[in-house]
């Protein structure tokens, strides 16, 4: 089956894309400004309708945003239900949502692992089942799981063990995804960020420690919102019909494989 080319008017939608220092954020705004309509799902109703409406001024394109417990099948259905209604057809689909770990192994707690897992996995899984039926449809779509450095080093980053397994595991499912859905015209690609300046982090970074976190990989620095934005951009553009099941990291060389 040859892929349907991309619709002039296409869709991308976003989850956890309402937190204001959040890469998801950034990469709405970076989506927008190349022409992409915009459909933000996050946990915080107000913030997602808010910032759907700030990009929908600035970019000039038409946005709109929802709350929704991803984790939860049925909301995760809804929201995409309604995005679906309101906006231009849904080619892509970027899963931001997610929460950080910092608790020791040892001491990790079966709600505290059930958290993480519920929101880092579950969400994604189910989000991604309900867009991927509409791209299915429509025989032409991109679909690109979030990671982290922390799954592929074992940790060794501001989150620890329930992160890091959740985060490999949105490396398996978008594996998955991409060889049973690649037939149909959609791709499933994985953005991995090695540390990020954002409020995932554990806060504002002073700039001592980003030296220190900068100084387990070859560059200078570390990474910003916009790394990763355009890194997204890419895997969702027509451009990258011939990249799927793939893994980018994004991280100034802290992960080589």
């Amino acid at each position: 089956m040859t892929a349907h080319p991309f619709p002039r008017e296409r869709t991308v939608v976003l989850t956890g894309a309402a937190s204001r220092r959040g890469i998801g954020r950034a990469t709405a705004h970076h989506l927008a400004e190349r022409g992409w309509h915009v459909g933000i799902i996050d946990i915080d109703a107000q913030s997602a309708m808010s910032t759907a409406s700030e990009v929908a001024r600035r970019c000039g394109v038409r946005a709109i945003g929802v709350g929704a417990d991803l984790a939860d099948r049925d909301a995760a259905r809804s929201a995409v239900d309604v995005l679906e209604a309101e906006l231009p057809q849904i080619v892509a689909l970027v899963t931001f949502a997610g929460v950080a770990s910092p608790v020791p192994y040892l001491e990790v707690s079966p709600d505290e692992w059930q958290r993480v897992l519920r929101i880092n996995l579950d969400g994604v899984h189910w989000v991604t089942q309900r867009v991927a039926r509409t791209l299915v449809s429509h025989g032409v779509g991109r679909i690109v799981g979030i990671s982290s450095i922390s799954a592929q080093r074992g940790g060794g980053t501001y989150s620890k063990t329930p992160y890091s397994a959740s985060k490999a595991g949105v490396i398996g499912l978008m594996r998955s995804v991409a060889r049973e859905l690649g037939p149909a015209g959609v791709t499933a690609n994985v953005v991995s960020p090695g540390p990020i300046d954002t409020d995932i982090m554990g806060g504002v970074l002073t700039e001592e420690r980003k030296a220190q976190i900068a100084a387990d990989g070859v560059l200078p620095r570390i990474g910003t919102p916009n790394d990763i934005a355009a890194a997204v951009g890419y895997l969702i553009s027509a451009d990258a019909g011939f990249v799927t099941g793939h893994t980018l990291n994004v991280d100034g060389g802290q992960y080589m494989h």
